[in-house]
């Protein structure tokens, strides 16, 4: 049996060539380990998470293609604990949420991609655009030795990091701010301009996370402030110099790119959630 959809107010954003009568739209949270894929975007080689859930949907209904957008695209070797995509399935399949979430992971095995909820909403609402804020989290292994596992997982630092001058640094970061400093040289955002809710530098035993929060991130924001951060934490900058390269707005004025294998997409937020009866 169909399933009421979650009605959402605001913009209605439909996706070019989607007709909203011939379709019904269900919510997705999903987790993934990104070690060997391409990342979430279709690419012409190799795996993605976006190709190989459209896959599983697919088959799941019969060979009708269903396509997918996501919350944040993330890059090659990056996890996810709560990506968040939706799915156009055709409007006359007989759905309800532990079907799409089991019949999506049956579909999905033996890729390490998981789908966590499922949950039915309107044509208008949009993974992307109907998002709040999204969460990130690095993790970072600080300790002499290297890892014997886990290794695709997390960024290793042998010297010891201090955290208490990397908040010092993070601090400056917080806000409504120009990130040029701070975005990949690809990147392409129309405006520099983001504001960072949350930017928070946490030790737990031996790994130190960096936790980031904002409506949404420029390509590569996250990766390159943690590399900043990291020269903080090691005493090769001062705290100040962080607010010098944000001032600069110059991409060469910042910190190296941390690896992808330490970042995570943690959570999307959305008002109302449609995971929340």
């Amino acid at each position: 049996m169909f399933l009421p959809e979650k009605r959402f107010e605001g913009p209605v954003h439909f996706e070019d060539g989607v007709d909203p009568s011939s379709i019904q739209r269900w919510a997705v949270k999903i987790e993934y380990d990104g070690t060997g894929l391409v990342g979430w975007q279709k690419q012409s080689v190799g795996l993605s998470v976006q190709a190989l859930l459209e896959k599983a949907a697919t088959r799941m209904a019969d060979g009708r293609r269903v396509t997918s957008i996501t919350a944040g695209r993330t890059d090659s070797g990056v996890h996810a604990t709560g990506q968040v995509a939706h799915l156009d399935f055709p409007a006359d399949m007989s759905l309800a949420p532990h079907r799409v979430r089991d019949g999506l992971g049956y579909h999905l095995k033996p890729h390490a991609i998981s789908v966590l909820e499922a949950a039915r909403v309107g044509p208008e609402w949009s993974a992307r655009f109907s998002a709040t804020w999204r969460s990130y989290r690095y993790r970072i292994l600080n300790r002499p030795a290297r890892p014997a596992l886990g290794a695709s997982h997390m960024w290793h630092i042998r010297g010891t990091l201090d955290v208490e001058r990397m908040q010092q640094a993070a601090d400056y970061l917080i806000g409504a701010h120009d990130f040029t400093s701070f975005r990949a040289t690809a990147c392409q955002a129309r405006s520099p301009f983001r504001s960072l809710d949350v930017l928070r530098i946490e030790r737990h035993g031996e790994e130190v996370w960096v936790i980031a929060k904002a409506r949404s991130f420029l390509h590569h924001q996250v990766r390159n402030m943690v590399g900043t951060l990291s020269l903080v934490g090691l005493h090769r900058w001062s705290p100040e110099r962080v607010a010098t390269a944000l001032a600069a707005c110059d991409r060469s004025a910042a910190g190296p790119t941390a690896p992808p294998e330490g970042l995570y997409l943690t959570g999307v937020g959305y008002d109302p959630d449609p995971f929340i009866e």
